[in-house]
């Protein structure tokens, strides 16, 4: 049994879903792991991971204006030192997630054909996220 660990330091553009599918997956075949799991975590409390359609935009447009209405930015919040999209992107992260977990299988992470990995920034303006990538199997 063996591990690798790496931290991946992705820049976003604000508020939007950027596939990462590629690059976790090119760590996974650089790891030479060939049947395991790979643990994925983002260390942020306004952006999220997720799995989702990767074939049609149009889902992914349809979840950011789903997020938009459900989580406004024009709302009263207690907290907004760091500016107004800062809580709506804190409680966007509570209702999605900030880890996925995804098993390998012959070298390569065992998506279904029309899933991505995305990490959704929340903020409105661009910031420097860490994606820690955890490995382990044989």
């Amino acid at each position: 049994m063996r591990q690798h660990q790496q931290v991946l330091k992705l820049q976003t553009t604000g508020k939007s879903l950027c596939r990462v599918t590629q690059k976790v997956q090119a760590i996974v075949a650089e790891s030479q792991i060939q049947t395991g799991l790979c643990t994925l975590f983002l260390r942020h409390t306004s952006a999220s991971l997720l799995i989702q359609e990767n074939a049609d935009p149009d889902v992914l447009k349809d979840l950011e204006n789903f997020f938009a209405k459900l989580v406004p930015e024009w709302e009263n919040y207690i907290h907004s030192t760091e500016g107004p999209d800062d809580m709506p992107a804190h409680i966007r992260t509570a209702l999605t997630k900030t880890s996925e977990q995804i098993p390998i299988a012959n070298g390569r992470l065992v998506l279904g054909i029309w899933q991505g990995i995305y990490l959704w920034e929340h903020r409105q303006h661009g910031q420097t996220r860490e994606l820690v990538i955890h490995l382990i199997g044989g």
